[in-house]
């Protein structure tokens, strides 16, 4: 395992000399947050790619491939066309506004304080995000070192808190651009063409599985709706996803290199489904499908090649960690904090960082004492979606839409998807299904019956979405007067 050790060493070793590189560009608050709104259609394409491909679409790629064969590539598909539909449909909106949260767009759009519902929401989706992209880090640490998971997650999650509070966003992007490149490479490059190969190709695979496992439907239609209404529509409003919209440097940068990511997912997810596919035909016996991705690494390649296989993996959670932690932060300090009366800062840089040290930390404590993680990403999608998706989209696309039914939707959305967890349980389809539909139905209801949204507020907010720029002050005082 020397090769291995020296590969991760040196992988880790980079990680943290890109983080203390970006503490130099990490100047100002958009710096800090959003890289400057600098970012060119590569660097753009290749950071949305290693946000949204982490643990869940690698180790998890893999396992459902292991279990359901090609159709367990069906969860990164609905990710892939999440990001496809927010770049062709809504990113260059986005980039316009210039905004760092949703819960600020939300403001801009209906004018007055709908951002602390909003972030109150958001917040413990990304904090969740944060917490099970740190526990996957037990696994790779477990494999490479045979260290207890507590120590697995202290180290995983110890890195990403240093280079994230060192340059924010600047030193997660350049980090998430080695991630993506060795990703690219250990998964799609090395371990995919191995594991086909090793299996007998695509006929000896053929010839000892069930042809179910050749089918595209094989995990089930209701699975398949599942995935796309919860991760695709999720991927449509999560901060941590809007956050690396806004660091695009122009709005066509921004849809041309989200097009390239969301395509990019589509094949890293057939990939996962593939790989997990080979593993069942090597080794059909597995005590859990969980381990099909650390035992075809282990078994099937030499050392030092391992070793860069398990970073890839181990760049594909720290990417997803990294991204959720700062979208934490900022959904922190922009959304929620300052409405405690906070004053502003006066170095905000600073702000910033103490708020992302701390949240670093409570993510890896709860992820030592947490068990199982799965069902509270669970809910905090559901809530996510269920309460956030009509009133954010709704903004975007219809002008009809008023605060109070914005602020309808979101209490009656989440109250429904609550409701029916404790109802019908949190794996349950139910709560996603009744939350949407009663959220959608309040919005429509109460935006006909309340005054249209004032011509002032419009007008504002149509001029950002042409990208003029506005004066901030003018804006703050219209939004507090409607409050």
């Amino acid at each position: 395992m020397a090769g291995d050790y020296a590969v991760i060493a040196l992988y880790i070793a980079g990680m943290i000399g890109v983080g203390w590189f970006g503490l130099r560009l990490a100047k100002t608050k958009s710096d800090y947050l959003v890289a400057g709104r600098r970012l060119g259609w590569f660097m753009y394409s290749g950071t949305m790619s290693a946000v949204v491909l982490g643990g869940a679409s690698t180790v998890g790629g893999v396992k459902l491939g292991y279990t359901y064969g090609i159709s367990g590539a069906w969860l990164v598909i609905a990710i892939g066309v999440g990001i496809l539909v927010l770049h062709t449909l809504f990113a260059r909106r986005l980039v316009k506004l210039r905004v760092y949260t949703v819960g600020e767009m939300l403001d801009l759009r209906y004018g007055g304080s709908t951002s602390t519902i909003s972030g109150v929401v958001m917040w413990g989706y990304t904090l969740m995000l944060t917490v099970t992209s740190t526990l996957a880090f037990a696994t790779i640490f477990k494999v490479l070192f045979n260290v207890p998971s507590w120590a697995g997650i202290a180290i995983g999650g110890s890195i990403v808190v240093l280079y994230s509070v060192l340059g924010g966003m600047w030193s997660i992007t350049l980090t998430d651009i080695v991630q993506f490149v060795i990703k690219t490479i250990g998964i799609l490059l090395i371990l995919l063409p191995v594991s086909i190969v090793s299996a007998g190709g695509f006929d000896g695979m053929a010839a000892r599985l069930d042809e179910s496992y050749f089918e595209l439907t094989a995990i089930g239609g209701d699975t398949i709706f599942t995935y796309f209404l919860v991760y695709s529509f999720g991927l449509l409003i999560g901060q941590d996803i809007w956050q690396r919209v806004f660091t695009a440097r122009t709005p066509g940068i921004a849809t041309g290199g989200g097009v390239i990511s969301g395509v990019y997912c589509l094949v890293y997810g057939l990939a996962g489904a593939l790989i997990g596919t080979a593993a069942k035909t090597l080794y059909p016996n597995l005590a859990s499908a969980q381990d099909a991705f650390a035992t075809i690494v282990e078994d099937q390649l030499p050392a030092g090649v391992r070793g860069l296989v398990l970073a890839a993996a181990l760049s594909a959670m720290m990417s997803t960690a990294s991204g959720a932690l700062i979208a934490c932060s900022t959904v922190s300090t922009s959304d929620l904090l300052s409405k405690l009366g906070l004053k502003k800062a006066a170095d905000e840089v600073a702000r910033n960082r103490v708020t992302t040290l701390v949240l670093g930390i409570v993510a890896i404590g709860i992820a030592m004492v947490v068990d199982d993680v799965v069902n509270a990403l669970t809910i905090a999608y559901d809530i996510l979606v269920g309460g956030l998706l009509v009133a954010i989209i709704g903004g975007l696309a219809w002008k009809r839409g008023t605060r109070q039914g914005a602020l309808a939707s979101m209490v009656v959305g989440t109250v429904v998807v609550i409701t029916f967890m404790v109802v019908d349980g949190v794996e349950a389809n139910s709560p996603i299904y009744w939350g949407l539909g009663s959220s959608l139905a309040v919005y429509l209801l109460v935006s006909f019956l309340t005054p249209r949204t004032s011509d002032e507020i419009l007008t504002v907010w149509t001029r950002r979405l042409n990208g003029s720029a506005a004066d901030e002050e003018e804006e703050a005082k219209l939004a507090a007067s409607q409050s």
